[in-house]
C-alpha cells in the first residue's frame, strides 16, 4: 500500500476544537467502552449475530471478510472500501461531529490515529483484551496505536523502510550500494556526473518522507502529552538530515519529479530515478507500475546516519479502529482480531500485504520468499531486519494531518527556491504551533 499525504481535513479540524472544548468543561460521557468485555460476551455476540460496517481501502479485506463471515455465518460484513484519503477522513470525521452514520470499524493511518483518540473518538480495545496482543506486534506499529495502557486499534500492516536501487543503473556506472547518507551523497554525484539524466532519487518536497528519515536520524520533533504538545526541529538528529539532503537539493542531485505521477513510474522504469527510500510495502507497487524494470531493482538496508548504526524507521501503515460511536463493538473487535492478529493476517500477507506481526516477520516461508522482480532476491530478510530496528519513542501530532498538509507551503519551499532546509524547518514548526494553539491544544516550542 502506498502512503497518501492527507492535505487540510475540516472535518478533523471541527472534531478536535469541539472535542478539547468538550475536555475543558469535563465533558460527558465519551462512549470509548471501558468497561471490560469478556471473551464470553465477544462470543455471545457473534452466535447473535449482525452487520459490521466497516470503511477501509485496503484490498485484502474483501477475503478476510468472505472467510469471517463463513467463520461466523449469523454476522454480515459491510465493507465500503470506495473511499480513500481524504474522502475517508473528511467523510469519518464528518459522521463524528453529527453523531450518526458512524461505522463499526474504520481504517486509520498510524499518523492520524492520535487525532481520533485524543477527541474521544475511538474505543480503547484495552477492555477487549487487545492490551493482551502487544507482543504480537513489532514496537514502531504498535507504538502508534496505543497510549499508555490504552489501546485505540490493532495494526494491520507496517512500512519499515528500506533502500529500493537499480542494479542494473549501479552496475552500469561501478557504483556501490550506499551504507551510510554520506556515502548516498558521494553516489548521487558520481551518477549524476556519469550521466546528467540519472538522479540517485526524486523529491519535490514530501512530508512523509522527511519525517520518516527525522526519524530514523534520531529527531524527536514532537512531543506529545494530551493536549501538551512541543515541536522542536532544532535537534541533533534534524541537523544530520539536513547537512545531507540540503547539498542533494543545493547540488541539484534530485529529480524534480513528484511521486506517483506518470514521470515518477517512467524515471523508475528507465533508471533515470536511481534510487527509492520507502516502505515495505513497496514491491507490489514496482510489479504494477513499473513492469518494465523487472529483474533491474533490488532492496537494500537504509543507509545509516552514522557508520554502523542499524536504526530504522517507519514510512506508510495503518490501524483498524472502532469508534466510539460505533453500534457493534463486539462484533467489530471480532473482526478487527480476526483480521489484524487471527487466521486473516496469513491471507492479506498472501495477497500482498506486509504484516505489521512478529509471527510472519520471523517465519520461515516469509523470509524465504523469492521475488522475481528483484532478480530472486529474498528481500523480507531486508525488510524484516529493518522491522525489527526501528527506533522507537517516535510521536506523531494530535493534528498532523494538518501539519502534512502545510509542508510544500513551508519546507517545499527549500525545493524550489533559496530557502535552506532549517529555515524551511523553522516555518513549519511555526505554522504548526500556530495551529495547534488555535485549535485548543497547549504548544511549547
Amino acid at each position: 500500500m502506498r502512503r497518501r499525504t492527507s492535505r487540510l481535513l475540516g472535518g478533523i479540524a471541527l472534531v478536535t476544537s469541539v472535542a478539547l472544548g468538550a475536555t475543558a468543561c469535563g465533558g460527558s460521557d465519551d462512549g470509548s467502552g471501558t468497561e471490560a468485555v469478556s471473551a464470553e460476551d465477544i462470543q455471545a455476540a457473534l452466535d447473535k449475530g449482525g452487520t459490521v460496517t466497516v470503511w477501509s481501502w485496503e484490498p485484502t479485506l474483501k477475503t478476510v471478510a468472505a472467510d469471517f463471515q463463513k467463520k461466523h455465518p449469523k454476522v454480515k460484513i459491510n465493507l465500503v472500501s470506495e473511499r480513500s484519503g481524504d474522502k475517508h477522513y473528511t467523510a469519518l470525521s464528518n459522521a463524528v461531529s453529527a453523531g450518526k452514520g458512524v461505522p463499526d470499524v474504520a481504517q486509520l493511518e498510524y499518523f492520524s490515529v492520535g487525532q481520533y483518540s485524543l477527541t474521544k473518538g475511538l474505543t480503547d480495545l484495552s477492555a477487549y483484551g487487545a492490551d493482551k496482543l502487544a507482543s504480537t506486534y513489532t514496537p514502531g506499529p504498535w507504538n502508534a496505536v496505543t497510549e499508555g495502557d490504552q489501546v485505540y486499534g490493532l495494526p494491520m500492516d507496517s512500512g519499515p523502510m528500506a533502500l529500493f536501487y537499480n542494479k542494473k543503473i549501479f552496475d552500469k556506472y561501478d557504483v556501490a550500494v550506499p551504507t551510510t547518507w554520506d556515502e548516498y551523497l558521494d553516489a548521487a554525484r558520481k551518477l549524476h556526473k556519469a550521466d546528467p539524466k540519472v538522479y540517485i532519487a526524486n523529491d519535490t518536497g514530501d512530508a512523509g518522507l522527511t519525517t520518516s528519515l527525522l526519524w530514523q536520524a534520531g529527531s524527536r520533533p514532537y512531543k506529545v502529552d494530551g493536549t501538551n504538545v512541543k515541536i522542536d526541529f532544532d535537534d541533533a538528529g534534524a541537523k544530520k538530515y539536513e547537512a545531507v539532503w540540503q547539498k542533494l537539493i543545493d547540488e541539484k542531485l534530485l529529480a524534480p519529479v513528484t511521486g506517483w505521477t506518470d514521470d515518477w513510474y517512467k524515471g523508475l522504469g528507465d533508471g533515470s530515478i536511481a534510487t527509492l527510500a520507502t516502505g515495505a510495502w513497496m514491491p507490489a507497487n514496482f510489479e504494477s507500475g513499473v513492469p518494465n524494470a523487472s529483474g533491474d531493482w533490488r532492496a537494500a538496508a537504509l543507509p545509516a546516519w552514522t557508520e554502523g548504526d542499524k536504526a530504522s524507521a517507519e514510512n506508510g501503515g495503518s490501524a483498524l479502529t472502532v469508534p466510539a460511536l460505533a453500534k457493534n463493538k463486539e462484533l467489530a473487535y471480532a473482526f478487527v482480531e480476526y483480521a489484524n492478529s487471527g487466521d486473516g493476517v496469513a491471507t492479506r500477507v498472501s495477497e500482498g500485504a506486509f504484516p505489521a506481526t512478529n509471527a510472519e516477520l520471523k517465519s520461515t516461508e516469509f523470509l524465504n520468499k523469492e521475488f522475481p522482480y528483484f532478480g530472486g532476491q529474498k528481500a523480507n530478510e531486508i525488510f524484516a531486519a529493518s522491522a525489527a530496528d526501528v527506533a522507537d519513542n517516535w510521536s506523531y501530532l494530535p493534528f498532523q494531518a494538518y501539519a502534512n498538509s502545510i509542508f510544500n507551503d513551508t519546507v517545499g519551499k527549500a525545493y524550489i527556491s533559496g530557502t535552506k532546509l532549517s529555515d524551511g524547518l523553522k516555518s513549519w514548526q511555526d505554522a504548526s504551533v500556530k495551529y495547534g494553539e488555535e485549535q485548543g491544544f497547549t504548544v511549547e516550542k
